[in-house]
This record gives C-alpha cells, structure tokens and sequence, in this order.
C-alpha cells in the first residue's frame, strides 16, 4: 500500500510539471532564440536492427543481439554524431544487449568509451507479454487481426500475461535478480511503459541535464515513445502512430526553462524518411495479414 501511494504522488508531481509547467514546460513550437541564454541539447537513439526485428518478432524484453545491419546502423550513427561536434557526458541505456552494444558502438566511434554508461531496465523495451518472441504475422492469425492490432495500436490495452513460471518471465531471468518482483512486469501496454519509463527520466536524467550534464540516451522504440509523448504533448492516439526509425539520432533542444527549442534528426533527410516508411509498410503487412 505505501508502494501504491508513493507511485501516485510521483505521477501526481509529473502531472503537473508537464501540464502545470511548475518547473519544466514542454511544447515543440520553437522559440525565440534571440531571448534564450542557455540551451540543453538531450540526444535521444533508438538501437540499431536487431535479429527479431529482421525477422518480424515481438522482442520486447527479449535479449537478441544486434544482426550486422545493426551494428552499422550504430556505427553510422556515431560518425553523424561526431561530424556533429556532439559529445557526452553520460550515456543512459537499458538492461538488453541491443541497447547497450549500440551504446558502446557509438561511443566508440566518438572515442568516448570512458564516459559512464547507466544500464536501468526502466528504459527496456515494451514487455509483450505472452505474445513475446512470437512472429507477429502467424500471432496475427493465431488470436485474430482485431485483437492483435489493438494489442499492438492500442495505448492502453496489454497483450494477455506471462505465467508466474514461464521462462520469458523478468523474475526467471538472471540479470533482474536483485529487481523486487514487485517492479518487473508480466505484461506491458504502451501506457504501462510510459508509466515505467517517465518516473526515471524524471528522477535520473533530468536533474543531470539541469547540471549542464550532456545527456544521451540510447533505447527502444516504445520507451522512446514514452518521452517523445511528454516532450511533443501527444495525445494517447498521436503517439501510437509515431515511428522510430533505428539508430537515427533524435535531437532536443530545451531552453532554461526546459522549453523545447526544436527537435530534429540527424543524417540524411531522404534516407531517415525512408527508414520511416519501411517500418509503416511492416506494420501495415502485419495488420493486413
């Protein structure tokens, strides 16, 4: 019970820092920078291509390796960083090897190895529950396309739970063994990730962003999503049709007051456009099938 109320007053608190604008205001109309004294730049990447995504799988939670494509992904991504005159003070990343290797892929290519790298599962992935590791065509005629699609679209609606014993299970696994139980999930809506996700950025990364700290920040689609929501003031259905494009630096711009400046990828315009449109005619087979 005291877990329960402690969530709800952090949640209350994020409420109204980004509604109420009581300390931080996010909004992406760009400002006039002819007032603006301070900027903070947060770098937001999603990891490059891993082996599930090649071959069309709910990941989730599930610890795949990068697949070559993805690792040059990653290593494009940091040349356009460097060639950017980007660098880091401190990296942020999941628990799932796909984030972190792009983590040190990066970081690498900035020669910037030695900077700390934070590794939370509060950044993993959506948890798909029992449709995780399953190919999304054949789970799509398994359970009906209807039900999937709102499974997989839908803001609030989680696919059915892992079993206590499953071996998919967080608290089966060796690298969430000193996680209370309590914190790892059986299941995931994209609203439930947002809720796990947004608690930590606000209690980890913005206080290092207010320090001058530069921030990057390498995860997953839908925890991405989870900042992108606040950071643009999507509504629940705007942003379960954004698309993140793997291994495209994503780029914010705050003023003082933590307004957002602008946001932008980096890299060529074409070839991001066209990693976007990839990942839309993916979806739409999946939905169609």
């Amino acid at each position: 019970m005291k877990n329960f109320f402690l969530i709800l007053f952090t949640l209350f608190q994020i409420k109204n820092i980004f509604t109420n604008n009581k300390f931080l205001s996010f909004n992406n109309k760009e400002k006039n920078l002819e007032k603006i004294d301070k900027i903070y730049k947060l770098v937001l990447i999603r990891h490059g291509q891993s082996s599930f995504n090649q071959e069309n799988l709910f990941t989730g939670w599930t610890d795949v390796d990068l697949t070559d494509i993805g690792v040059e992904e990653a290593k494009l991504a940091g040349k356009i960083l460097k060639e950017n005159s980007f660098r880091f003070d401190k990296c942020y990343t999941s628990s799932l090897k796909r984030s972190i290797k792009t983590s040190f892929i990066i970081l690498d290519k900035l020669d910037q190895l030695y900077i700390p790298i934070i590794k939370d599962f509060h950044l993993n992935e959506r948890h798909y529950g029992a449709i995780q590791g399953l190919n999304k065509r054949e789970t799509s005629l398994k359970y009906g396309k209807k039900l999937v699609y709102e499974w997989r679209r839908s803001y609030s609606t989680p696919p059915p739970k892992l079993s206590e014993n499953d071996e998919r299970n967080p608290a089966n696994i060796e690298q969430y063994k000193n996680i209370n139980k309590t914190e790892l999930p059986l299941t995931e809506s994209l609203e439930d990730t947002v809720k796990r996700v947004l608690p930590y950025f606000y209690r980890e990364i913005i206080p290092e962003i207010k320090k001058g700290k530069k921030i990057l920040v390498v995860a997953h689609g839908n925890s991405i999503r989870g900042l992108i929501k606040y950071f643009d003031n999507l509504s629940d259905e705007e942003i379960v049709n954004v698309d993140i494009p793997n291994a495209v630096p994503l780029v914010y711009e705050f003023n003082e007051n933590f307004e957002i400046i602008k946001r932008y990828y980096l890299g060529d315009e074409k070839e991001i456009n066209e990693k976007i449109k990839k990942i839309k005619r993916l979806e739409k087979q999946v939905d169609n099938n």
